[in-house]
């Protein structure tokens, strides 16, 4: 006798019921291996990791936070850019808000063609910061970036994109690390969509944010593997910077820095309450654009430049072959694998497939629900962001269909063709340089 549930179940369901484990996990065994692993059990461990060890925690922040402010170091803030003139004064006035005061702020106008050398000179001409310098002709954001580490004399660099904005205690928290461990050569902000509320765009982007940034970096750091310190709020210690010799030319300039520091010996660390609210694409052919650039980065630096984290050799870590071998697994090698999965449904399961699309979207569905509860348990901005639940949804088209082939194509753009050389965010002087040079 059919149960009286049933009854009330779309089709589609009762079907996966009637069909029993086996095959449940025979052909949902993309999601079953990976999905859920990735954003289920580990973000939930980590959480509960998270909430027995709170105190200890507190404790330790409290001690490294009194200790930064008796020592009260110079801190160099350094903000590279081109036509980034608009968004100077707003970014002056939330550092001026800031709880840490000690910092010296330096801005690089990199052969902008807009009025930002009038902006800054006059920003520099009323003390609202400290020094603006130029570049006549554009060399690229690691140049720009280069020239204000020169010119920095702070112990600690912290390097922001201009069109940003920070909690009151921003640049206190993600000062704070360095002082609970000597090894720590960069500590990452917490970037959040401040526009979500501008399109269905932003709100996406505002989403993935929290769950690839705000849960997935503290995930990674927790686990030791962080390995992208982001551009738009990152703290560097001057001595370390020194070392690795700076920025070098992008685009994906974050995380190679980053791996570079890895390479001589730092950790890298994320911290959750050092908060930056940055502007997100508000158009898909924009964000279309930032991500085939971040994506081919990944080809570029991690498979190509940085290849030799993967073999043993006399300055081998395994902390860094997992930080990488994690991004690249994640990203490339399970790209490849959910193609294959395409194939494997159409080629054996060609007459069920509206039942698998129906499942896999409701699948997707409840974990970014589950997801958004892990979020929810370390989020500050409970309130603001429950505005975003109702889109949730949409995150698996989102996720799953559009980054996955803007992905794809990167992948293909530059592993095959070396794109990210031809890329407009560099001048191509410099990209030609970097392509000479093996960067």
């Amino acid at each position: 006798m059919t149960p009286v549930w049933e009854y009330f179940l779309p089709d589609y369901i009762s079907y996966w019921i009637a069909a029993g484990i086996p095959k449940f996990v025979r052909i949902f065994w993309y999601f079953v291996i990976f999905e859920l692993t990735r954003y289920i059990s580990i973000d939930f461990l980590i959480a509960f990791y998270f909430k027995i060890t709170e105190k200890r925690r507190s404790k330790k922040w409290m001690t490294a936070r009194n200790k930064l402010f008796a020592e009260n170091p110079l801190i160099s803030i350094i903000i590279p850019g081109k036509n980034e003139g608009p968004h100077l004064f707003k970014l002056t006035k939330s550092l001026a808000e800031q709880t840490y005061k000690h910092f010296e702020l330096i801005i690089v106008d990199d052969g902008s063609n807009d009025d930002t050398p009038t902006i800054g000179k006059n920003l520099e001409r009323l003390g609202l910061i400290h020094t603006f310098l130029r570049n006549e002709m554009r060399g690229g954001k690691a140049s720009a970036a280069n020239l204000a580490l020169r010119y920095s004399k702070g112990k600690i660099v912290v390097h922001l994109d201009a069109d940003c904005s920070f909690d009151c205690d921003a640049i206190e928290n993600i000062i704070i690390p360095f002082y609970m461990d000597d090894k720590i050569g960069a500590v990452g902000g917490n970037v959040k969509v401040r526009n979500y509320r501008d399109s269905l765009c932003a709100k996406l982007q505002a989403i993935e944010y929290l769950k690839t940034v705000s849960i997935g970096r503290i995930i990674t750091s927790t686990l030791g593997i962080y390995k992208i310190i982001s551009g738009a709020f990152g703290a560097f210690r001057m001595d370390v910077l020194d070392k690795v010799g700076g920025w070098d030319i992008g685009p994906g300039l974050d995380g190679d820095i980053t791996v570079k520091i890895r390479k001589s010996g730092y950790k890298t660390v994320f911290s959750p309450t050092a908060i930056c609210l940055t502007n997100a694409p508000s158009k898909f052919k924009v964000l279309t654009k930032q991500r085939l650039r971040w994506d081919k980065s990944i080809i570029r630096f991690r498979v190509r430049k940085h290849k030799d984290v993967y073999f043993p050799h006399q300055g081998f870590s395994w902390s860094n072959f997992f930080a990488l071998f994690e991004n690249v697994f994640y990203n490339v090698v399970l790209d490849l694998t959910w193609w294959i999965y395409i194939i494997d449904m159409v080629l054996n399961y060609s007459s069920s497939l509206d039942f698998i699309i129906y499942m896999n979207l409701t699948l997707y569905f409840c974990v970014g629900f589950v997801q958004m509860t892990s979020i929810y348990i370390f989020s500050e901005r409970r309130k603001e962001e429950l505005y975003l639940w109702r889109y949730l949804p949409l995150m698996s088209l989102y996720t799953g269909l559009y980054l996955r082939f803007v992905r794809s194509r990167a992948y293909i753009d530059e592993w095959f063709f070396r794109k990210s050389y031809d890329d407009p965010w560099n001048p191509v002087k410099s990209s030609s340089q970097a392509k000479a040079n093996g960067f």
